[in-house]
């Protein structure tokens, strides 16, 4: 594996702020991660090291980046992957569900978050894994979501920490690769 100081460097290398004067504030932008095949290799085993001591059956990740990300580590690991969807829509009135809603995120939004009930199983060990934490509001709608699968949460990976309360660090058991104020 490549040294961390390495993949931080990278990670904090093709990383942007997005914005002009006249903008009320800047946009992250992330893009460069996925573009660099080195970072690309690199952020599976980086984020799976942050729980080297622990031992999860499956990974979780929201879509679009949580699903990249979580595919990623878990392919590193040698585990699954369980794809948590937004608004997510039935196949058919048997295709069986975990839904609930989140609090407000990074953008004043609460959404729908659904999980297919065949990807967690009770004795599951479940590690979340997604880019970037503001509010905390999905990773805690994921905690439920295993919750009420009976699978036991692990704690959350994510790249970059930019929480404010310290209650919901703990609670998610979160760890990172970077904090936002190293950006």
């Amino acid at each position: 594996m490549r040294k961390e100081s390495d993949v931080r460097d990278r990670l904090r290398q093709s990383f942007r702020w997005r914005g002009d004067r006249t903008d009320p504030d800047f946009r992250a932008d992330v893009t460069g991660w996925w573009r660099s095949p080195d970072t690309l290799l690199s952020l599976g085993p980086a984020l799976a090291a942050l729980f080297a001591d622990s031992t999860p059956t499956v990974v979780m990740g929201t879509e679009s980046h949580g699903s990249l990300l979580g595919v990623l580590t878990a392919q590193h690991l040698g585990i699954g992957f369980a794809e948590v969807r937004k608004d997510p829509g039935r196949a058919a009135d048997s295709d069986a569900w975990w839904e609930t809603s989140t609090g407000p995120d990074y953008l004043n939004r609460s959404l729908r978050l659904g999980l297919r009930r065949s990807l967690l199983k009770a004795g599951d060990r479940v590690l979340f894994v997604d880019d970037w934490i503001a509010t905390g509001a999905q990773a805690e709608a994921c905690h439920s979501l295993v919750e009420m699968s009976g699978a036991a949460w692990i704690g959350a990976a994510v790249v970059v920490d930019g929480l404010e309360r310290t209650s919901i660090r703990r609670k998610l058991q979160l760890r990172s690769m970077l904090n936002v104020r190293e950006l």
